[in-house]
């Protein structure tokens, strides 16, 4: 079994394995620099699984920022009928999308 990491982040929690791909909510870096999440929930090393209360303590991934990107347009549309009321509110998010490098 490989080694992998369950990181947190913009609320979300997402498994990754060295190498990956991720996309996930804005991060305050530039493309092409290293960013270290020390929120991670679990880690293991293929053999043995450690489960954080609420982190794991000393746990860190390395995440290489590949670039930042906008998601898919989602739309919110609310009407209530024969009142002559509908609302249509489209929301895009801001993501990052970022490879990881390490898991210590």
């Amino acid at each position: 079994m490989d080694a992998y990491a369950v990181l947190e982040t913009g609320g979300k929690q997402y498994r990754v394995c060295v190498g990956d791909t991720i996309e996930v909510e804005l991060l305050d870096a530039e493309a092409g620099n290293d960013v270290e999440l020390n929120s991670v929930v679990a880690v293991s090393d293929g053999k043995e699984l450690k489960i954080g209360m609420p982190y794991v303590q000393g746990a860190k991934v390395t995440l290489t920022v590949v670039g930042h990107k906008r998601g898919v347009k989602l739309i919110n549309f609310k009407k209530k009928r024969r009142k002559g009321y509908s609302r249509r509110v489209g929301h895009r998010q801001e993501l990052t999308v970022a490879s990881v490098k390490a898991i210590a």
